[in-house]
């Protein structure tokens, strides 16, 4: 008489017969090339509708003179012939110039502060994020109108705070370099909350245990910062530069409810340009869209510089 052998851990499963194989998905000839791309139609539908035909048919309109919107004439390259002998045009791409620079220099600098203040671990802290937020969500026509009211000569909030403490009343909207600091500072106080919203998330992406192994080697704040803070935060801060210097010279509706382009044109940026030419007494369409030309062909290549430089940060 022979003995059973002693059941094993692996007994009840043989006993239970082959497990069960799993089937492999049918594979479908394109499926997983095409399938993305199908998710990525109706964006690039919405895309290409409302901003690549329009930029298709403004560089057509940029050929043509037309001061009706519905006649055309052939002009070829007469229309940039014309903004290129125009004083207006060449004093409009110089304040926009000076505007985008001190603009973007400040918010890049400002978000990057307030973000570190805002980061730290500060009672009250999610009031004072939605503080620099809120100006973000004001409609830049009240944006506009509210500094134009307190930033006058006589009667404004501003001079009358200056005033107050034994200031001198200052032009704010009439001198041009004044006006020029006036809607530079507008438009950081209406935007540096995005950015710095933008520069918040990365700062909460660095890792928390090198800050506690920098603590223990003896480094002070400003060593994190510089050492660790300020070059982990490079990439956000080329998204930010990039997002501020498309944003500054397309900057338009708030300046013009502020000054209207004054003094005697000293804030009239391109954008404004381009609005009076199309739509001022002058109706000059093609003016106006070889004018959005050039203004797009100089934030391509500000935006492209500043996407290699970001690229050859990363790569080093």
């Amino acid at each position: 008489m022979t003995s059973r052998p002693p059941a094993t851990p692996d007994a009840p499963a043989a006993a239970a017969g082959p497990a069960p194989t799993r089937r492999r998905p049918r594979y479908r000839p394109g499926g997983t090339v095409l399938t993305p791309y199908l998710f990525l139609l109706p964006n690039m539908l919405i895309f290409g509708l409302f901003t690549i035909w329009p930029a298709i048919n403004g560089f057509n309109i940029s050929l043509y003179a037309s001061t009706t919107g519905r006649s055309f004439e052939w002009a070829g390259l007469d229309n940039y012939r014309a903004i290129g002998a125009d004083d207006r045009f060449w004093s409009a791409l110089t304040n926009t110039l000076v505007y985008v620079a001190g603009f973007v220099a400040l918010s890049v600098v400002c978000a990057v502060l307030l973000a570190v203040a805002l980061n730290a671990q500060l009672r009250g802290r999610s009031f004072f994020r939605a503080v620099f937020f809120l100006p973000v969500l004001l409609s830049p026509v009240v944006v506009g109108l509210m500094w134009r009211w307190m930033l006058e000569r006589r009667g404004g909030l501003v001079n009358a705070g200056l005033q107050a403490i034994g200031g001198p009343e200052m032009p704010w909207l009439v001198d041009g370099r004044l006006a020029m600091l006036s809607i530079i500072a507008v438009g950081l106080w209406t935007n540096v909350g995005f950015y710095t919203m933008i520069a918040l998330a990365g700062l909460q992406s660095i890792d928390g245990s090198l800050y506690e192994a920098a603590s223990v080697d003896g480094a002070s704040r400003s060593q994190q910062f510089w050492g660790i803070t300020l070059p982990l935060l490079m990439p956000t801060v080329m998204v930010v530069l990039i997002l501020a210097t498309i944003n500054g010279f397309q900057a338009f509706d708030y300046i013009y409810n502020l000054t209207g382009g004054g003094p005697v044109g000293g804030t009239t940026l391109m954008v404004q340009f381009i609005y009076d030419n199309a739509f001022g007494p002058r109706r000059e369409y093609g003016m106006a869209a070889a004018a959005s030309v050039v203004l797009f062909l100089v934030v391509l290549s500000f935006t492209l510089v500043n996407w290699f430089i970001g690229r050859r940060r990363e790569a080093t």
